[in-house]
């Protein structure tokens, strides 16, 4: 785990710890949607970027940005953010708080590549081996990638199942180095 996704594991955690007390899950959910989406604009990204503006100034432009203020103590996290100078890990940071509700909700997220669109009978009969593997409820993003050639690859967190046609050339090619060395 590298250093940034550690501390903004650390970061959401502290977060959906506030919000679940407070009982402000989905407000702190739209307040980070709000923030990543100002920070996209590269003027506003270069101005919370900026030694030389003070860092209320900047949790406050942010906030205008999005239209509302935001909850009290997800405006003190982004002042944490920025006095740190770590503002650019607030979409890593909402990406991990969002995991943790999905995590709460039983829900797992995964991402299965093929290299055609799959019908939808394909991707019911993955979502439920994937529900049996996980016991929550599944929740999918498709890709394509015609690179595979044909077979799927599925990542779910942080494990990549790769039935692909294209992992097994890997697997073949590598297993024939090795055996000839």
């Amino acid at each position: 785990m590298t250093r940034g996704t550690s501390s903004a594991r650390r970061y959401a955690e502290a977060g959906f710890e506030i919000a679940l007390r407070d009982d402000a899950v989905a407000g702190w959910q739209a307040a980070f949607d709000g923030a990543v989406q100002a920070l996209r604009d590269e003027r506003i990204a270069r101005v919370a970027h900026s030694p030389t503006v003070s860092p209320a100034a900047r949790r406050d432009l942010i906030a205008s940005a999005v239209g509302r203020p935001f909850p009290r103590p997800f405006a003190n996290l982004l002042l944490v953010l920025l006095q740190r100078r770590r503002i650019q890990l607030l979409p890593q940071v909402a990406a991990e708080f969002q995991r943790l509700v999905d995590r709460r909700a039983g829900i797992t997220r995964a991402v299965v590549t093929s290299a055609v669109p799959l019908e939808q009978a394909d991707l019911r009969a993955v979502r439920t081996r994937l529900e049996e593997m996980t016991g929550d409820r599944v929740e999918l993003t498709t890709l394509v990638d015609d690179g595979l050639i044909g077979g799927l690859r599925v990542r779910i967190g942080d494990r990549l199942i790769d039935g692909s046609v294209r992992g097994r050339l890997e697997r073949l090619r590598g297993q024939l180095i090795a055996g000839a060395l």
